[in-house]
């Protein structure tokens, strides 16, 4: 079984942050969101991977070479943004001798047991209730839990069920040739590709899907849910939460996960706090924020902040969401 990743996508909703680092490489948690795909994913049994490369996507590259040398991978690029459906059709001739395959989207964290998604038989559309489906591609199912309709960001929604871009497909052919279809329409059309509008296609065909109802799903697309995902996880990792300790002369308030090189003074940090390598802080407070590598916070109050590698912020006291590269100063 093959995992596809698609992380071709541009992440307009988390700029500044996306203008220098595609967004499945920011850190969460103590590290890149598609970290925590792969790792999950590989503890499951899967093995073999292809990566639907676009938007800075040689950045990707070059990590997964790094971190993940011996990862059995294959890399597919799409040039032109023409919608998932299109980036999983690009990946046809490397898994059309599969038996099954599954589709996970290169910035959504999903916490559940993956190997009983993985052993669940036939083809399964995971699936979590939401509070507007209008934003989401939903599926209507029938008495039996069985879909019998998928329908990307409905204007009127029947159901509140939305997949939440986990995929396990056991018809490979029939994918792939309702994508193809779906593909030409929309060039056509000048549209995107929808891949829930091949799936739809698949159940016409009277291909048959489950849904896999998980509880926890963090679409790491916005400030304010990459956050919120910082939080949730750093808890799950980190049991000794609201015990604080003493760092040098500084006071850490877990969770709290930091990189290689980091020093503070005179500093309070946390909780929910995720730093890069070679962070300095001074004189600073920093709580419920994720900083990138190589910040530099002086006099600084921050909360609810992101803030980007080689940032320098200098007296502040609010929330911040600052990209790469940026020198911010308070002071003067």
């Amino acid at each position: 079984m093959k995992a596809i990743i698609p992380v071709a996508g541009a992440g307009v909703n988390l700029r500044p942050h996306t203008y220098t680092q595609p967004k499945p490489l920011i850190l969460v948690a103590g590290k890149p969101i598609i970290s925590f795909i792969i790792d999950q994913l590989r503890d499951a049994g899967v093995q073999d991977f292809v990566f639907v490369l676009g938007y800075l996507g040689d950045k990707i590259k070059d990590y997964l070479t790094t971190a993940y040398p011996d990862l059995n991978k294959s890399y597919i690029r799409q040039n032109n943004r023409n919608g998932l459906g299109h980036a999983i059709w690009l990946t046809k001739e490397i898994v059309k001798d599969d038996d099954e395959i599954i589709i996970l989207l290169g910035d959504t964290i999903i916490d559940m047991d993956m190997k009983e998604f993985l052993a669940t038989s036939g083809s399964v559309l995971a699936t979590q209730k939401v509070k507007d489906p209008r934003l989401f591609g939903v599926v209507e199912i029938n008495e039996d839990g069985v879909v019998n309709r998928v329908i990307e960001k409905p204007a009127i929604p029947k159901s509140n069920l939305a997949i939440v871009g986990l995929y396990k497909i056991d018809k490979v052919p029939e994918l792939y040739n309702a994508l193809e279809e779906v593909t030409r329409e929309a060039t056509k059309n000048n549209t995107e590709a929808h891949l829930a509008d091949a799936l739809m296609m698949m159940v016409k065909k009277k291909v048959r899907f489950k849904t896999y109802e998980v509880s926890h799903w963090y679409d790491c697309g916005k400030k304010e849910v990459l956050l919120e995902t910082n939080k949730v996880l750093l808890g799950k990792r980190i049991l000794d939460v609201g015990t604080q300790f003493i760092y040098n002369d500084s006071i850490i308030i877990p969770p709290v996960i930091f990189g290689k090189s980091c020093s503070f003074s005179n500093a309070i940090v946390g909780p929910y706090v995720t730093l890069g390598d070679h962070v300095q802080i001074k004189n600073s407070l920093i709580a419920d924020s994720i900083l990138g590598d190589y910040v530099h916070i002086t006099g600084s109050v921050l909360k609810k902040s992101i803030i980007g590698n080689d940032a320098v912020i200098k007296g502040s006291s609010q929330s911040l969401n600052i990209g790469d590269n940026n020198e911010i100063d308070f002071t003067s």
